[in-house]
């Protein structure tokens, strides 16, 4: 199973969020790139980026930035902002690997499909859950969307992966909600990249013996209590 670490910014720093409140906002270094050459060092293959400017704006605000950071060679997916073909191309001719729909993906399910026949596998979907429902516009909005039912037309439309994060248990170090992976699993031909809540190194555990894709480690890391090194030896344990 994969770790992305994540980068998030907003104002060219890295910081992080907490349920996605743009109110409650920690900032944790003025240097995103310097932030994803650590998780270089320390052995990550992956890192997961978000403009969270670009959430709110519906515009790539720190695209100079994320193409930086796709300049180390890992296995960069990038989301936030990126609600058109010009800044999907954008962000693989710089090195991105997967490019995250979120909101469009929402409003405009007819642009995934578009998007997957154009790129294939390059495009992945941010779903976000709000109490099962999906939320867009950098989690300002909830939709009347069921997620998981959205999951599963997403894998019909020929979505191959998707980062569910249950905003609820995003950034406040309480765990995730497992029993959501375990459904998502089930989604045959679907790859599931968990977000929002990973804390404590059973929950590596039991996301890589339920098959999911990846996990991505956010404040946890940031904070110390689940250092990048133990994830990633978590992940890879037979």
């Amino acid at each position: 199973m994969k770790i992305f670490p994540a980068v998030d910014i907003r104002g060219g720093k890295a910081v992080r969020l907490t349920q996605g409140d743009y109110d409650k906002m920690t900032v944790y270094g003025d240097d995103p790139y310097s932030v994803a050459c650590g998780f270089r060092e320390t052995g990550a293959e992956c890192v997961h980026a978000v403009d969270l400017d670009g959430a709110l704006s519906g515009k790539p605000e720190n695209a100079a930035i994320i193409s930086r950071i796709a300049s180390l060679g890992l296995e960069l997916e990038v989301g936030g902002g990126i609600r058109d073909r010009e800044r999907i191309e954008m962000y693989l001719g710089a090195g991105a690997k997967r490019i995250i729909l979120g909101t469009v993906a929402a409003e405009n399910p007819a642009f995934v499909t578009e998007c997957v026949k154009a790129y294939g596998s390059a495009i992945a979907v941010g779903v976000d859950a709000r109490d099962g429902k999906v939320a867009v516009r950098g989690w300002k909005e909830t939709t009347d969307k069921d997620a998981f039912d959205f999951c599963t037309f997403l894998r019909d439309a020929g979505v191959g992966a998707v980062i569910y994060t249950d905003i609820s248990r995003d950034g406040k170090l309480q765990g995730m909600n497992l029993d959501a992976y375990e459904r998502l699993v089930r989604i045959e031909g679907l790859k599931v990249i968990a977000s929002g809540g990973l804390t404590r190194v059973d929950e590596i555990v039991a996301l890589r013996s339920m098959n999911a894709y990846g996990a991505i480690l956010g404040k946890a890391m940031y904070d110390g209590v689940l250092p990048l090194s133990v994830a990633l030896a978590a992940a890879k344990e037979n």
